[in-house]
């Protein structure tokens, strides 16, 4: 089994002059869940090399044990630093494509047209796409073969407007993804803030937040099995 996991490139939050990019739980613990059950990984990104981390992820209250054993990974932080760019690779490739959050997505994959077409290659190659947290928002412009939202009717969540406020950017993020994905036609559901909620439909995995990213990830991996 081959699974790409897709990161952001993008560093800025918003206009606060503080610091964004991707969730380290949310590519940490997915990453064990893999590797443990024989997954082969490549990690791409849209600029290529070191994503940025998003320092909150890293602080004291955000650290778990998963995060811990890869940032003590020498093989796992290596591949973190050498990320391919996201243009160079193809879904055939791949068995399945997982996106981690945190708030850097919603600026640069949400309008990504390269993160797009590919999980539009891989919804048609009959093979699964899983987000989770913010990541559920790069689908906002993705469509199906006959023009509609991918995620019209369709189960899903994704980090809540509550959460949201929760960490105080409700007005900073370019958009909310509770409140795009019910605008694309979504059936969203959310389980408890900052509990682990994880929705399947169809091709479809969506986890609502980093509690959600060893669920999904062990969700996607009974799906390949």
């Amino acid at each position: 089994m081959k699974v790409l996991i897709v990161l952001t490139s993008h560093s800025e939050l918003g206009n606060t002059g503080r610091k964004t990019g991707f969730w380290l739980e949310e590519l940490a613990a997915p990453y064990y869940i893999f590797k443990d059950a024989g997954v082969e990984m490549v990690l791409a990104s849209p600029a290529g090399g070191q994503p940025p981390l998003d320092p909150k992820s890293n602080e004291p209250a955000s650290q778990t044990e998963a995060t811990h054993r890869f940032e003590a990974d020498v093989e796992a932080t290596a591949q973190l630093a050498a990320t391919v760019r996201l243009d160079s690779v193809q879904q055939a490739d791949f068995d399945a494509v997982f996106y981690p959050g945190g708030h850097g997505p919603l600026w640069d994959l949400a309008n990504d047209q390269h993160s797009i077409a590919l999980i539009d290659a891989f919804i048609a190659a009959n093979k699964p796409v899983a987000l989770v947290c913010h990541a559920p928002g790069v689908l906002r412009d993705v469509k199906t073969a006959a023009g509609r939202p991918l995620v019209e009717g369709k189960q899903v969540t994704g980090f809540t407007n509550t959460e949201e406020d929760g960490v105080g950017l409700t007005e900073v993020v370019p958009f909310l993804v509770e409140d795009m994905l019910k605008a694309n036609g979504g059936v969203y559901s959310k389980g408890a803030d900052w509990g682990s909620y994880v929705l399947t439909d169809g091709l479809l995995i969506t986890g609502q937040n980093p509690a959600s990213s060893a669920e999904a990830a062990a969700v996607l991996v009974k799906r390949l099995a």
